[in-house]
């Protein structure tokens, strides 16, 4: 007879948090959101830990080179997805382990034969104003000049005219070389009153631009995750059938970390693939294991594997079908709150603390916050980040609105074959365990977590806690009914229509 456990499967939205004493030291700007990532000794220090508890999913629609950079410099990781050949992985990760803040490599290129109504639909599509011409329209071409939303006026000039005829000549145009210093190429930015600086090599091919936008950006980014040669930390995913060719290229690539990219971590694939890391690299590069629901399969990661973290969740995320085609999974709630305390229970008896990261199920900041309250040292997040404009996908217009593409790793879309199937050699996917769709662009990433840390910041000194793990050891969760969700939304008033409401 089948085991039934006695316990409801809980989602997050299920709880709440009982406020603790606010002293007149807990303010937001004397919180700190560091969290470690590798697991460590006690009274030992982390071998890497992030700024801010949040890292993007191993995902196509979420997890590209442009996202890697922009998490990495606000303090998060963003695990560049697997399902993908070894080589195109390799080289984002490398692209963003090269990246130097404030050098940006041109994403928005055109030939000078390009007509302006192709150049206008780039534009539309990147949302970039700024265009680099170059003689083959690549982003290390020979410089010809520079376009810019101000060159042109799309409802007025010739649209079937090349870019030549408008666009700012090489000639005309500021440069730097390269080797010149972010300060200085943000100097000549500022004395020539330009808003972008291209950087040329000896033989006058783009290398990258300079935007005065980024100084700025730059300056108001001081807890970037930095390796100890002061590039960003890179993280990448992996699976367990092509491991051993993959690990090797994406080490060489520069990936700090790692985890596994699967959908059931309690198996021993998982664990042949980590022993062989371990192995062949030692403690040189961090490993995550997963994904799990229980103390079971988080013993078994912890003891077998020597994995540095553990992801928690099946079947939670958004665009997720698991649950609904296998009968595999758990409440998010209830999955987390079990490993945590396994986690704990784990801590007291080897004196070995493992880092728990919650993957999915997440709908809103406040079960963010509640997940983090509850012992989640991060969070993982899929549509989260697949909102932003640092995604992969291109922006699509529906309705007079802006969508981004956003689909599961085990759609049809993915192909992602591996991380759903035990055998290497069948390639097919017999079944879906994700859907297709879209979801609508929220803004940038410094846009969403901005908003998002101020929430979880003012929460923990609601809660008297200054640090992540004083916030798990104060916190009082209570459980909340179905009338609890009624009061504490929006009721008995009548909410204005703004278009048709006049003041009087």
């Amino acid at each position: 007879m089948a085991k039934i456990l006695s316990d409801i499967s809980r989602t997050f939205s299920e709880y709440l948090l009982i406020p603790r004493l606010t002293e007149k030291q807990h303010i937001a700007s004397n919180v700190s959101l560091k969290t470690p990532i590798t697991r460590f000794k006690k009274d030992e220090t982390p071998r890497l830990s992030l700024n801010i508890p949040f890292v993007s999913a191993s995902m196509q629609a979420v997890s590209g080179a442009k996202m890697a950079i922009a998490l990495a410099r606000r303090g998060g990781l963003a695990f560049i997805y697997c399902s993908q050949p070894i080589n195109k992985q390799a080289s984002k990760v490398s692209r963003v382990k090269h990246h130097k803040a404030g050098f940006v490599e041109s994403d928005s290129n055109v030939k000078p034969d390009t007509l302006l109504k192709d150049t206008i639909s780039l534009i539309n599509k990147t949302g970039h104003s700024t265009v680099a011409v170059t003689h083959d329209g690549t982003s290390k071409g020979k410089f010809l000049g520079i376009l810019t939303d101000k060159d042109f006026w799309e409802y007025e000039d010739d649209l079937e005219k090349p870019v030549s005829h408008y666009m700012t000549p090489r000639e005309k145009v500021v440069h730097g070389s390269i080797g010149i210093s972010l300060h200085d190429a943000n100097s000549f930015l500022h004395k020539h009153k330009k808003e972008c600086l291209p950087i040329l090599d000896k033989e006058g091919n783009l290398d990258a631009l300079v935007f005065k936008k980024d100084f700025f950006d730059h300056r108001i980014n001081p807890e970037e995750l930095l390796d100890s040669e002061k590039r960003l930390v890179v993280a990448a995913a992996i699976n367990t059938h092509d491991f051993k060719k993959r690990v090797p290229a994406l080490i060489e690539a520069g990936t700090d970390v790692f985890t596994m990219d699967s959908s059931d971590g309690y198996s021993e694939f998982q664990k042949e693939a980590a022993l062989w890391i371990r192995e062949k690299y030692g403690d040189t590069v961090a490993l995550g294991g997963g994904n799990v629901v229980s103390a079971e399969g988080f013993r078994y990661l912890a003891e077998e594997t020597g994995v540095d973290f553990v992801k928690v969740g099946i079947g939670g995320g958004s665009i997720c079908i698991t649950r609904e085609q296998k009968g595999i999974g758990r409440g998010q709630a209830s999955a987390l709150l079990e490993v945590i305390a396994e986690r704990d229970n784990y801590f007291k008896q080897t004196g070995m603390y493992i880092p728990v990261c919650s993957d999915g199920g997440l709908a809103n900041d406040t079960q963010i916050i509640i997940a983090l309250a509850m012992g989640a040292d991060f969070v993982m997040m899929g549509r989260y980040f697949a909102m932003t404009n640092e995604s992969p996908p291109p922006k699509i217009s529906m309705s007079g609105r802006l969508f981004k593409p956003y689909w599961g790793e085990g759609s049809n879309r993915a192909r992602n074959w591996q991380r759903y199937s035990d055998e290497a050699t069948d390639t097919t996917m017999k079944f879906e365990e994700g859907i297709d769709g879209y979801v609508p662009i929220v803004g940038s990433v410094n846009d969403v977590l901005d908003v998002t840390l101020a929430k979880l910041r003012a929460t923990m000194c609601n809660n008297g806690a200054l640090t992540l793990r004083e916030f798990t050891e104060k916190a009082i969760i209570t459980r909340v009914s179905e009338q609890s969700f009624v009061e504490g939304g929006t009721s008995n008033i009548v909410l204005p229509d703004q278009k048709t409401t006049k003041e009087f």
